[in-house]
């Protein structure tokens, strides 16, 4: 959902589907390129069939923009601890900052598709990311270690360092 490169590709993909099935409901003829042959349409008796793919690409056209202005994690820092609030029916999740033992701040992997996460526990590692290139990697006495991918996390860093002194 929303402002995640994955899933506006995604979008756009089904969109593209839905635009060129629209425009090969208006030309029907087969039509043969170099190496692929595509056939003719095959719903030709029924008036205006192609319309509908048009409806839905522009639908998802405008469900898309829409979605890129929705806020999917809101990170508050309080005194003495974070609470990291996900979309709609996410539970909220709060780090106490007395018990981190270490902080650092790190660049993400060169990815274009990186997929929006909250919450994700794998091989001891508690994930937060939607959109950013960098993240702040927390790590408490318990031994779990939390990353909290940023769009400003130089901003979430600094405001940590005060924090956690």
């Amino acid at each position: 959902m929303g402002h995640n490169r994955l899933s506006i590709v995604i979008r756009s993909l089904i969109t593209l589907f839905c635009f060129i099935a629209y425009y090969w409901s208006e030309n029907p003829k087969p039509v043969q390129v170099s190496f692929v042959k595509i056939g003719s349409y095959p719903i030709q008796n029924i008036s205006e069939s192609g319309l509908i793919f048009f409806i839905i690409g522009a639908c998802i056209l405008v469900f898309s923009t829409g979605l890129t202005y929705i806020l999917h994690t809101q990170t508050k820092v309080y005194n003495g601890f974070i609470i990291i609030d996900g979309f709609w029916t996410a539970r909220k999740v709060k780090i106490d900052l007395k018990n981190i033992v270490s902080m650092r701040k790190s660049r993400y992997k060169k990815n274009m598709l990186r997929r929006a996460v909250y919450n994700l526990h794998n091989k001891g590692v508690i994930r937060f990311y939607t959109s950013g290139e960098e993240f702040i990697e927390l790590v408490d006495n318990d031994g779990f270690t939390y990353r909290i991918g940023s769009q400003k996390a130089s901003e979430l860093f600094k405001t940590l360092k005060s924090q956690i002194k």
